[in-house]
């Protein structure tokens, strides 16, 4: 039986493209396509906005009548944790790719999984979840003879900085390396700096064009540098993500999981 998926925020770039690639799976069918109530194509057809045909599903605002197995989220943190209640009201499990919450929502949002499984995750890339092991290893291995930074890159229509993909990088080097985040994060740097703290987790951010997101980062030694980099070209990785974690998530105990228990890492 086909898994069912509310899309919110399935007028967005990033949920047309969630929308494509439910179409194109043979184990999934769209039960329903949410946008804010002031979203200008309320009532259009959610495959037509996406661009792969009419899907027989319209874009709504009203999350009462829906129904489905699993919700996926990607918006704004104020709108994914109403999506989050709506899948509790609902029974359904939730994959949530947003970042920026707060510590207040963040636990508000744990709360709400006691009785619905979520996955939430900075970043639902596959690839990037891959990369954050391999950061952590590097660490692991390489110890405190060696220099961090992180750098990351964006267009210049995201709102929140660092990235949650590049905040979570600094969260795993403090974690493997015995520091602390953000406590020993370096966000900003301009004038008489003084050398170096030796704990410092260097955190730059970029913001320009249309980049979906890159980051890399930096392991700087005595005569060598280590660069572990990410780059995605395009948000379809991400939305790839996204419906393997909609996969897994359906049917499974509630809680909190993140990308790391949907890839077996």
């Amino acid at each position: 039986m086909a898994i069912r998926v509310v899309v919110a925020g399935a007028g967005g770039r990033m949920g047309g493209r969630i929308i494509a690639q439910i179409a194109a799976a043979e184990d999934m069918t769209l039960s329903g396509a949410l946008e804010r109530s002031e979203f200008p194509d309320l009532g259009e057809d959610a495959g037509q906005s996406a661009g792969v045909g009419p899907l027989g599903v319209p874009l709504t605002s009203d999350g009462g009548f829906l129904k489905g197995d699993v919700v996926i989220s990607f918006a704004i943190p104020e709108a994914s944790l109403s999506h989050a209640r709506l899948a509790a009201e609902k029974g359904m499990g939730i994959v949530i790719g947003t970042t920026g919450l707060s510590e207040a929502q963040s636990g508000e949002l744990a709360d709400i999984a006691r009785t619905i499984p979520c996955v939430h995750a900075p970043n639902m890339s596959v690839g990037v979840n891959v990369a954050f092991r391999l950061i952590e290893e590097a660490a692991r291995l390489l110890g405190e003879g060696y220099d961090v930074e992180v750098l990351e890159a964006h267009h210049n229509q995201k709102i929140d900085a660092p990235s949650g993909t590049a905040v979570r990088m600094g969260e795993i080097l403090a974690r493997t390396l015995g520091r602390d985040y953000p406590g020993d994060a370096v966000f900003h740097r301009e004038g008489e700096t003084g050398k170096r703290p030796p704990r410092a987790i260097g955190m730059q951010t970029l913001r320009g064009g249309d980049v979906a997101g890159e980051h890399t980062v930096y392991f700087f030694g005595q005569g060598e540098r280590i660069e572990i980099t990410h780059r995605a070209a395009t948000r379809d990785n991400f939305a790839s993500g996204a419906i393997r974690a909609a996969r897994w998530v359906a049917g499974k105990k509630p809680g909190v999981y993140d990308m790391r228990d949907v890839l077996g890492l």
